[in-house]
């Protein structure tokens, strides 16, 4: 399987006080094209601090991060913008989405602060919300959908652009057992069907498991 990510000598660091904390200790990974990724590790292990270097959300103190066969920290802060918005998918915990938009409006909303027109991506983004079983709840806003329904939007969202990598933090975190499952196993379909790369940072071990294989970190290091 061809590495899309190439993890070398990552760390990172932060002040605390006059103290350095060392959330990743020279952490070295590959993640493969189409790959299923589960990262997991105690509170502190350095599971959402990977997960942000990943997704240039952040920069690190020393390695690298290279995906596609680019290294992250010569993107500088321009081509970092570009390969978020059209390289990369996000889905969080808490959904973050929109609350006076409608459900399409959320979902087109990454190629609208692209520069396309709003009337131009409703097709597509209604095309999305059909795939994730939500085709009849277009027009609903965020507080008029449950849980699972809020996830599944954010996954349509986090798809609009056609990436080539899905970033998932604790996609399952605040939804029930059966909720829960059902987006566990949208994620493994877009990566299986698409040959799109997923990593998911989770608490669970039984979400985790879903994926290919299974990270864990302990004190900032591969365990």
């Amino acid at each position: 399987m061809a590495a899309l990510i190439e993890v070398r000598g990552l760390i990172k660091e932060y002040r605390r006080g006059e103290e350095g904390v060392r959330a990743l200790d020279a952490v070295d990974l590959d993640i493969g094209l189409g790959e299923f990724v589960s990262i997991m590790g105690p509170s502190g292990s350095g599971k959402s601090t990977l997960l942000h270097l990943l997704g240039g959300l952040d920069s690190p103190s020393a390695g690298s991060v290279t995906i596609e066969g680019n290294d992250l920290a010569q993107m500088g802060d321009e081509g970092l913008t570009e390969f978020r918005r059209r390289r990369l998918g996000f889905v969080f915990q808490f959904f973050n989405l929109l609350p006076t938009l409608s459900a399409w409006e959320n979902v087109a909303l990454p190629l609208l602060l692209d520069g396309g027109r709003l009337r131009n991506l409703r097709g597509g983004a209604v095309a999305l919300l059909e795939r994730v079983g939500l085709g009849h709840r277009v027009d609903h806003r965020p507080g008029e959908l449950s849980g699972g329904q809020l996830q599944r939007v954010a996954i349509a969202r986090a798809l609009m652009a056609d990436p080539v990598l899905l970033l998932a933090d604790e996609p399952t975190g605040n939804l029930d057992s059966e909720s829960g499952a059902e987006v566990l196993q949208l994620l493994r379909d877009c990566t299986r069907d698409e040959q799109r790369t997923l990593v998911m940072v989770t608490h669970d071990a039984g979400a985790a498991a879903v994926g290919d294989r299974t990270v864990r970190l302990v004190d900032g290091r591969v365990a």
